[in-house]
């Protein structure tokens, strides 16, 4: 199996603190912020982001926010869509909205989580971070405000983000072979 380190534990704790000063340097007090984190995989992302800001004295709410119902493939799938938690407890009418998920690829998750906001609020703003952006690769047009990483991918290759929190022993990022990855 064929593959490349992206990031490996240290170089991506340094880009989670790089992506929380710019958000810092782009909200300063936060009092109009509110972060939401892409179900399944950037929930993760968004925790660490959430905790680096808690540990520089940043107050953000936090939320997690499922896609499934709201994509333009839901009814295209051979097998069901799992549903996952949807967690926003607080409005986010008139906020400044961060979206963040692990990976940016074709743009429709993001297009989805676009849908599924509404059902909270209208937000005044919405930015999006991301850990990795698989350039070239959009579907539609959309761009991230935040990048941990930019790479470019052909399309036999995927983006692995392997967190702690997810189980894995370190924080590392692969860009690898579809045809020779197993799904864990």
């Amino acid at each position: 199996m064929q593959k490349k380190l992206i990031l490996d534990s240290k170089q991506l704790d340094i880009t989670l603190s790089r992506l929380c000063q710019q958000l810092i340097e782009n909200h300063s007090d936060f009092s109009n912020c509110v972060i939401l984190g892409l179900q399944p995989r950037g929930i993760f992302l968004a925790e660490l982001i959430h905790q680096k800001l808690k540990s520089l004295k940043v107050n953000v709410p936090l939320g997690y926010l499922d896609t499934t119902f709201h994509r333009d493939d839901f009814r295209r799938r051979e097998t069901p869509a799992k549903a996952y938690e949807t967690k926003v407890n607080f409005a986010i009418e008139g906020k400044d909205v961060v979206l963040i998920d692990d990976v940016l690829f074709t743009g429709r998750t993001v297009r989805a989580a676009l849908d599924a906001m509404i059902s909270f609020g209208r937000p005044s703003k919405v930015e999006l971070l991301v850990l990795v952006d698989r350039k070239s690769t959009r579907d539609l047009p959309i761009a991230a405000d935040y990048v941990g990483k930019s790479v470019d991918t052909l399309d036999t290759q995927r983006v692995l983000v392997e967190l702690e929190a997810q189980g894995y022993k370190q924080n590392k990022i692969w860009l690898i072979n579809k045809d020779n990855h197993v799904k864990a």
